[in-house]
């Protein structure tokens, strides 16, 4: 069967919405992107998977490789799964590698909240009930009996781990520049981060989710180059990831935080490998309670977990953020080679993706 590889990866800024980030439509966060990690294979592309939540309508990927003065023969394919769409691309693109249906691909997500001008999608039927995202990682908390205090003590801990990888310049190669940024929105200033989770109010009454321990809304896009093993040999391409195996899995859409955990456990108990084997896990950030119940349900040491930070640090531009998991795992994977990496999502409606990596 034919390997599929990640030989290039590379991400936007990503900035609050309605900051600098705001005046470039959803595609147009692609563009440098797609410019930098695929405009001299053009000829190669078989097709670019774009990942998008909160679309503008139409096909988001065609338009994005039209504007970024691709030929008329790359087409393009959006898709939505929220949170966990930037990940299921992958998986779908190694899927055509692994069955020969195509060599080469363009995989990545995007979003501009800025640019939104209509009320979110639902993501379950009222007979079930479709919580604000908040208002479901407060579910979780409660269901698993995860104080504040753990997720406040996450929030700083990650924040200051994703300070000290800014410091040592680990962003800086991940990060292609749009509209004039060249720097994460998050690294123009430091805040006194214990201060700040302690005097948070909770977002419902009594809760222990806040506005501190949770993700903001944000503009940003991430761009891989996912291709054959045989193609990056002949066009002479270093492979830096092999994309090994992924899943998806559903469950109760009163509980999207808990997405990363059956999500792993579907994915380790099908390739019968155990955490013990795994070096790195990179999971998104939407919510520090996700993180918590993630690392105590599947008794995850936090020496392996988002080893430089995540979304509440950086931000969470929803679909692209699973692209930009995989960015940092392709640059830690150049600086300090580990075997396996996980990479996994929760998202809106109830849905977990996870996917198994290994390094070239």
């Amino acid at each position: 069967m034919e390997e599929a590889v990640i030989v290039r990866a590379k991400r936007t800024p990503i900035y609050k919405k309605n900051s600098r980030l705001a005046g470039l439509p959803v595609h147009e966060l692609l563009v440098p992107l797609l410019q930098s990690v695929g405009g001299d294979l053009t000829n190669y592309i078989d097709d670019m998977i774009i990942s998008n939540a909160v679309t503008p309508g139409g096909n988001v990927a065609r338009l994005a490789a039209l504007s970024a003065g691709f030929p008329d023969t790359v087409p393009g394919l959006t898709l939505d799964r929220q949170c966990s769409g930037g990940l299921d691309a992958v998986r779908l693109a190694a899927a055509w590698i692994e069955s020969r249906m195509g060599e080469c691909y363009i995989v990545g997500g995007t979003e501009s909240a800025s640019t939104v001008q209509r009320p979110r999608a639902r993501f379950s039927p009222r007979t079930i009930g479709d919580p604000e995202m908040p208002a479901a990682a407060e579910n979780v908390a409660r269901r698993y009996s995860i104080a504040r205090e753990e997720q406040d003590a996450y929030t700083v801990r990650t924040y200051g781990r994703a300070w000290q990888a800014y410091e040592s310049g680990f962003f800086h190669q991940e990060i292609v520049p749009a509209a004039g940024c060249t720097v994460d929105e998050a690294f123009l200033r430091r805040r006194p981060m214990e201060r700040i989770v302690k005097r948070a109010r909770p977002l419902e009454k009594g809760g222990t989710v806040t506005a501190a321990n949770s993700c903001g809304m944000h503009d940003g896009a991430a761009v891989l180059l996912v291709m054959s093993r045989t193609l990056a040999r002949r066009l002479s391409l270093t492979p830096v990831l092999t994309v090994v195996s992924g899943t998806v899995v559903g469950f109760s859409p009163l509980l999207p935080a808990i997405g990363p955990v059956p999500a792993i456990s579907k994915l380790l108990k099908k390739q019968r490998m155990s955490l013990e084997a795994i070096d790195v896990v990179e999971i998104i950030e939407a919510f520090a309670v996700k993180l918590v119940v993630s690392m105590k349900t599947l008794h995850l040491p936090e020496e392996k977990v988002n080893l430089h930070g995540g979304a509440l640090t950086l931000g969470h531009p929803y679909s692209a953020s699973g692209i930009i998991l995989l960015v940092h795992l392709f640059y830690q994977a150049i600086r300090s080679p580990f075997s396996y990496a996980v990479a996994a999502s929760g998202s809106g409606g109830g849905i977990g993706c996870a996917l198994l990596v290994r390094n070239q």
